[in-house]
Parts: structure tokens; sequence; C-alpha cells
């Protein structure tokens, strides 16, 4: 996804990030597929990905459950000749019965499917993927999926690959926008899909009090980047807050301790009415956040606003959202937590 007005690159699907968070560490066995081009109505678009193991359990999803018994079929033939392959489903007309599920989705995918074992080239590329989306670093693969030379399969842009596909890959990065590539080099034909991978969204959550849990939860549950930051010492227990960098600091330190620049959302939420004045402070200078989230109701903002003043508000207004929030009728910790990463997931999606 490329920035939108005044914001940073992102990329909401972190498929990528959640392979690598929850694939099991003791199967070797394993196959990769990536839808690698679309057409009409579909579940997932290009660049989308699912591990499926050898014993059938699979990771992720490419469609809404109507593919994957077909995928782990071509899956296990993939396992058993060591082969990558491509395989396309059409659900755009009566023949889609033939697949058994009727969906009416109205709508073609193709899906690359590779063997991914620890040591191939499809776990390297994509370990290189996930260490520049760890540094919060734009990058690319590219997905080879009809050639005769290279194989079929996830690569880096790098050797060996021809210059060709690498000069694609670093194209994209430079342009900040996936491409697919269909060309003819000595008279064969060469299809990819050169996927740009900016960083997943990072949200920083200033207060690390009891409903600050769910929030990190829902945001660690998409994939999402989390930094928590409080100034007390007995809310900053990481145990409390699983895959989130958590940091004790003083709240009008917070700009020295976080990299605010590649942050793309921040909520402030730490109950503390002086604390939240430190923390939109530190937010409201140049290079933060786009989006900055304030729990509590309209008249706390306004106590606040008049606590920083005039100078500060109005370098917040055109970022602050305030009740921060989707209304959904929220009235649980839980569907609050819902009602804020959803607005912030909006936000990002230029919704």
């Amino acid at each position: 996804m490329t920035a939108l007005s005044g914001r940073l690159n992102v990329r909401l699907d972190t498929s990528l990030e959640l392979l690598f968070e929850h694939a099991p560490a003791n199967a070797s066995a394993r196959v990769l597929a990536t839808v690698v081009g679309t057409t009409g109505s579909t579940y997932r678009k290009s660049g989308a990905r699912m591990l499926i193991m050898a014993d059938g359990s699979y990771l992720g999803l490419l469609s809404g459950g109507c593919l994957e018994a077909d995928l782990k079929i071509h899956a296990q033939e993939v396992l058993q000749r060591g082969v990558a392959r491509a395989v396309e489903y059409d659900m755009r007309g009566p023949d889609e019965v033939l697949f058994g599920v009727g969906a009416g989705c109205e709508g073609a995918m193709r899906v690359l499917l590779e063997p991914a074992a620890p040591g191939s080239v499809a776990a390297r590329a994509l370990e290189i993927a996930a260490r520049a989306s760890q540094l919060r670093q734009p990058t690319s693969l590219v997905m080879v999926h009809e050639a005769m030379e290279p194989g079929l399969g996830t690569y880096a842009a790098e050797a060996p690959l021809p210059q060709l596909l690498i000069e694609a890959g670093e194209q994209s990065a430079a342009d900040a926008t996936s491409r697919s590539l269909d060309v003819s080099p000595s008279g064969r034909r060469l299809r990819a899909f050169v996927q740009f991978l900016a960083p997943p969204p990072h949200v920083l959550v200033c207060g690390a009090g009891p409903d600050a849990e769910p929030v990190v939860s829902a945001a660690r549950a998409l994939g999402w980047q989390v930094t928590v930051v409080d100034h007390r010492a007995a809310s900053c227990d990481a145990r409390r807050f699983p895959g989130a960098l958590v940091i004790l600091a003083d709240a009008d330190a917070v700009g020295r301790v976080v990299d605010m620049s590649v942050c793309h959302a921040a909520v402030v939420m730490s109950h503390v009415l002086d604390a939240d004045a430190a923390y939109l402070a530190a937010l409201a200078e140049p290079g933060g956040p786009g989006y900055i989230g304030l729990l509590g109701p309209a008249a706390r903002r306004a106590r606040l606003m008049q606590k920083l003043g005039p100078e500060v508000a109005d370098a917040l207004s055109a970022r602050l959202h305030s009740p921060v929030g989707l209304n959904l009728g929220a009235v649980i910790p839980e569907s609050i937590a819902l009602s804020i990463v959803s607005e912030i997931h909006a936000w990002l999606a230029g919704h």
C-alpha cells in the first residue's frame, strides 16, 4: 500500500508476519501458497500467503475456506515431487460447481505453491523480508509463477534471479508499488508478481493500564507492531503484553525513547491527566504519528487542550481522534479495544 497524503507507507496484509509468528517450529516439510494474480471479487488479493503442513494442517487463508481443501491436495503433490507449481481457480460462472463449493464469488485466482522447508529458496526470501519488516524498512519479493528459467518460486530481489527480475524488484521498492510482469525474454514467456512490502502498522500505546491489554492484543492479532510506554514501573510488565515492546519512561520522555517517525498511530490512554498531557505534547511535534487517539470524553479532551495551550492544541487538531474509536456501542474493555483498533485500521486504509 502506498502512502496516502501525509502518511507513511504501510502494509495491512500482514500474512508474512503472522506466518513467522505462528508457524510450528518443528514442521520441516511445508508448502508456501501465495496468491500471484486475481480477477474480479476474491477473498484475498495478490501477495496473500498461507502455509500448508505435511499433515494437512495450515496457517492462514487464501479464501473463506472454499479452496483450502483443494489447495491441500495440490500441496501434497508439491511435497512429493519437490517442485513448485501454479494452480488457477475461476469462480466467475456456473463451472465453479466443479470445485464442489458453489461459492458464487465471481472472481478468479492464481496461486503459486512451492516447497518452503527451512533452508529452501522460499524460506530464505521470506526471512530476508521478515528482517526488513522487523527493522521497519520497505523491501520487495519476486514470485515467479511461469518460466523455464529461473524455477518457479519466491525470491528476494537478488541473485540467482536474472537481472531483469532483480531490477523489477528494485523498481517496485523504489516506486512503493507492486506489479505484475509478463515478458518473453529469448522467446520464452516469463510471468512474475513483484510485491512491494511496506512495513506493517506500528502503533504506540501511551499507558499500560489494564484496558490497554485488549488494545495491544487486538493489534498484535493483526500482525501489527506495538510499542507500549508507561511511567509506572508496576504497569510495565512485558508479560501482560505478549509480542509488544514495553518501555518504562516518564511521559515527557516518550519522544526520546520512541522513534515517532516510524509510528503510524498512537493511542493515549494512561488515565492520568498530567501524563496524557505530556504524551500529547510529545506527539504534537512534527514528524509524529498521523493518527493520535485519545481515550476519554469530550470534556476531558477540552480540559487537556486548555492545559496544553492553543499552539499545541492547533498542532494536534488535524490528527487527533477523540473520543478514540468507532462508535460501535462498545461497553466492555474488549469491545472498546475493538472500536479503537477498527478506527485505526480504517484510517490506515484511507476509509
